[in-house]
């Protein structure tokens, strides 16, 4: 769901810019509360692992794919103001460097994909806690509707600013069922993706799914090569390392990135399907970073298909990675420079 430059106008694209600015600037404030020493790098990680998943599109129906958002997922693993970053920082490297979503539209796109699939998300997913059993089945169950509702509730949202700012004189309706309907299928595949993953923290690490926090979840065990739930009794607060979950989210993101992503759907996704069908693009600009070495995500004079994607995305999952990573340890050594700096006050 991309916006490109071109489908917004200048007053409407300057106008989302400056909200997602204050979304951003929240959830800076808002993160420090959310970030300590383990979720700070893993934070990094969620942005990377969703920036790999995204390029893996999925077929939805007859010529339109679709991929992961990744609001929601980011929202429930490392809280919703991180996980308002997680997508900022995934869309800003992605018009950067890969000429996906213009440069102008990158507020739209930030409030669009970013903070409307987080609230909403998020929303949904602590409503249906707060009336389900308190279990790691309730977290994964309540992601997969949040996930699921997030993704049309984008959809209805760029139609709304496409009908203040659109460019194109289209049918406002036409768009909203086209976008809405599509995107809904869209949702199911968002879903799945998110709670597997979800479900998949949470049996090896509950303690580190922001959104199982304060939940029964007992610690796992291996007896007889089968993993079951560990007494109660016997199950520590959890001071484990977070590198092995950490290593092991990285080599996932690089392997989906380097090598799955050659087999994704070619088809349009929802956005552009709706698009061409409606002729939302009959304005769309070239993108400002067309002739980026990666645009596209390929890598520039390398000609065989499947080395350049996969070399761009392996180089995009590092990039991000690490701009990420950077972001959060940051805002998390801020916090703690704060808490220090009141400590001495008080004294």
């Amino acid at each position: 769901m991309h916006v490109p430059d071109g489908f917004i106008n200048a007053p409407v694209s300057v106008a989302a810019g400056v909200a997602a600015g204050a979304a951003v600037a929240l959830s800076l404030r808002g993160a420090r509360r959310e970030l300590d020493e383990r979720t700070a790098p893993l934070a990094g990680l969620v942005a990377a692992f969703i920036f790999a998943v995204q390029m893996l599109n999925f077929p939805v129906a007859a010529g339109t794919s679709g991929h992961l958002l990744g609001g929601a997922l980011a929202a429930i693993l490392v809280g919703p103001y991180t996980g308002v970053l997680c997508v900022s920082v995934v869309l800003l490297m992605q018009g950067i460097l890969f000429a996906d979503g213009g440069l102008t539209a990158l507020g739209v796109n930030i409030t669009v994909m970013g903070v409307v699939t987080v609230v909403v998300a998020y929303a949904i997913f602590r409503g249906l806690l707060g009336i389900l059993p308190p279990t790691r089945r309730s977290v994964t169950a309540a992601a997969f509707a949040g996930a699921l509702l997030s993704v049309p509730a984008a959809a209805a949202a760029f139609t709304a600013v496409y009908a203040i700012g659109g460019t194109t004189d289209v049918a406002i309706g036409k768009v909203f069922t086209a976008m809405v309907g599509v995107h809904v299928l869209i949702g199911i595949g968002e879903a799945v993706i998110t709670a597997a993953t979800v479900g998949a923290v949470i049996a090896v690490r509950p303690d580190l799914v922001h959104g199982a926090r304060g939940l029964n979840a007992p610690l796992k065990l291996r007896v007889g090569g089968e993993l079951v739930d560990a007494p109660a009794a016997a199950a520590p607060v959890a001071t484990r390392s977070t590198r092995k979950v950490w290593a092991t989210g990285l080599v996932t993101a690089l392997v989906l990135a380097g090598f799955v992503s050659y087999y994704a759907s070619a088809s349009p996704d929802g956005l552009e399907k709706v698009a061409a069908d409606k002729g939302i693009d009959a304005k769309v600009e070239d993108h400002a970073a067309a002739d980026s070495p990666l645009a596209d995500y390929g890598v520039k004079n390398v000609d065989d298909a499947r080395l350049s994607g996969g070399l761009a995305g392996v180089i995009g999952v590092g990039v991000t990675v690490v701009a990420g990573t950077g972001i959060f340890w940051a805002v998390r050594r801020r916090r703690t420079g704060e808490l220090t700096a009141t400590s001495v006050s008080a004294g």
